[in-house]
């Protein structure tokens, strides 16, 4: 109570707007703080224009969009809170420049929804729902129902992030033999959660349920698919209550119906509200909701408490602890560096697609004129561009570090006023599996974000977009075989640099290119004559 007093004495002419329903406990904390709290629900853009500006702190969920142009009329606003996870539907590039801080909740759900997975599951190894719906129309129908035991059977976990380990930890709990797969979690990770680390071709071949939790990217999409269900065991049952679009609908539709598949259950589509004609909707053997993973009352009050929470420490000048944007970090450590954070997040996003396995250790070396201020910024940018393409946990400026330590990713940082090839420069050194690997990149007012280096050659690349990277024999002929193999595929090269170590050796391309690349077509790539290995596809 003193601290609520205290708090309330200096804020009391804060306003918070509450722009979707949002717990009655969060906003109480709001006003126990002292602030004058709002709900104001449904409101288009127009109208919320022209009230933002009489507001220090904005709540929404996923309703309401949060764009620029409410951002601009928003003179006062200082912080924008999503009680959930996404924060798809706020601008954070634009709050970012207008100083704004925008956090999310991003454990407020985990508990949420790593029970509805175990439900789904169980529901559709039970057949729950369908026999559900045969009684209530007056059917008895015992043994049309008969399901089956998770009790020692395998567990397929793909996704070892917060959602996932709880997963894999309730599939322990009942019996299960579980299997997990994720390239970038090690051994000592695993063994703590009591399950064994496999490949993605393991877990086909000997899990009887496989459940997904791995975020949405290019590398993910479609990644459950007829080529893939192929090689999983006749009679596998899915479980995918993570992100739509990483099942191919229709594969799975016909696989369930062919028998291949003997059950699914989905809770996300690849386009929500899902359309009635979707295939999934379509079949009787799949358990399907919309998208409840994190509808539960615990987690609506628990989101809603977190960012209260931080709305009170940030307007009483604290620090939030989950923002998700660049405004969170102190200003006086962030201004000497910022024009770099983004290209140490890039460098991140670069590492972590090269890596393709876990990694256990990142060194970070500074150069130039950078080493004379405090880095730390720049090394948490660049371990969350790092973590969020290996994660499905919602990482940020606050927790990007400690997600680091939790799947024993040891960094180090050092630093030499050396001016190298650059006036500042930027090299990250990992180990990936057997292969040590290193990238740098620079940045300058002139030519902004520039890689300098790949995979240990020296390049001249711009960081945008989509990159594709190669490696070659240093031959004549090999750069035009792969744009004549590109062209064929309709891929563009919007931009091309080359590096070697030597005349004749091992080189490297690195391509801009305007879209992105079908897997089947990047692994392909392998058999075009003069190439070393699989190409790899960056997306930034």
């Amino acid at each position: 109570m003193a601290i609520s007093r205290q708090i309330t004495k200096g804020y009391q002419k804060m306003k918070v707007l509450i722009s979707d329903k949002t717990s009655e406990k969060g906003l109480e904390i709001l006003r126990q703080a002292g602030f004058t709290v709002d709900v104001k629900t449904g409101l288009p853009e127009d109208e919320i224009i022209k009230i933002i500006g009489d507001y220090d702190a904005q709540i929404v969920r996923s309703e309401t969009k949060v764009t620029a142009k409410i951002m601009d009329a928003a003179k006062k606003l200082k912080i924008i809170a999503r009680a959930g996870v996404g924060v798809d539907n706020i601008d954070t590039e634009a709050a970012t420049k207008r100083g704004l801080i925008v956090v999310n909740s991003p454990e407020g759900n985990t508990i949420a929804a790593a029970e509805h997975s175990i439900a789904m599951l169980l529901a559709m190894a039970r057949n729950i729902p369908m026999a559900y719906a045969s009684l209530k129309d007056k059917k008895w129908e015992r043994s049309k129902f008969t399901g089956v035991e998770v009790y020692s059977k395998v567990l397929g976990v793909v996704g070892l992030g917060k959602i996932g380990s709880r997963v894999a930890h309730y599939g322990v709990g009942m019996g299960m033999k579980v299997i997990g797969y994720d390239p970038f979690v090690n051994e000592d990770y695993a063994k703590k959660l009591g399950i064994t680390l496999a490949s993605l071709d393991e877990i086909y071949k000997q899990a009887d349920f496989i459940s997904l939790h791995i975020p949405k990217t290019a590398e993910t999409a479609n990644l459950i698919n007829k080529d893939t269900i192929k090689k999983m065991k006749d009679g596998v049952r899915i479980v995918n209550c993570a992100r739509g679009g990483i099942v191919n609908e229709q594969d799975l539709y016909d696989a369930v119906e062919s028998g291949k598949v003997a059950g699914a259950a989905v809770d996300v589509f690849s386009k929500e509200p899902a359309e009635m004609t979707n295939p999934i909707l379509q079949s009787g053997k799949i358990v399907y909701t919309p998208h409840l993973g994190a509808s539960t009352e615990e987690a609506q009050v628990n989101v809603a408490i977190d960012v209260a929470e931080q709305i009170v420490d940030v307007l009483n000048g604290g620090q939030a602890r989950s923002a998700v944007n660049i405004p969170s970090l102190k200003p006086e450590k962030l201004a000497p560096v910022i024009s770099f954070m983004p290209l140490a997040e890039k460098l991140g996003k670069l590492s972590s697609q090269l890596a393709g396995e876990a990694v256990s250790d990142i060194k970070v070396e500074y150069c130039g004129e950078l080493a004379e201020h405090d880095v730390s910024p720049l090394t948490t940018a660049l371990l969350k561009g790092f973590l969020e393409y290996m994660t499905s946990d919602s990482v940020n400026f606050v927790n990007a570090p400690l997600i680091a330590k939790e799947r024993g990713i040891k960094v180090t940082e050092s630093k030499t006023e050396e001016a190298r090839n650059f006036a500042n420069m930027i090299t990250v050194e990992f180990q990936s599996g057997k292969q040590q690997k290193k990238v740098a990149g620079t940045y300058s007012r002139s030519m902004g974000e520039m890689i300098v280096l790949v995979e240990g050659y020296q390049v001249t690349a711009k960081p945008e977009g989509y990159l594709l990277i190669v490696l070659n024999k240093d031959v004549p002929g090999v750069v035009g075989r792969i744009g004549t193999f590109l062209g064929k595929h309709n891929v563009n090269i919007a931009g091309m640099n080359v590096g070697r170590d030597k005349v004749g050796g091992e080189a490297v391309m690195v391509l801009n290119v305007d879209s992105p690349i079908d897997k089947a077509v990047l692994k392909d790539i392998a058999n075009v004559e003069g190439i070393i290995s699989e190409a790899r596809l960056v997306k930034f």
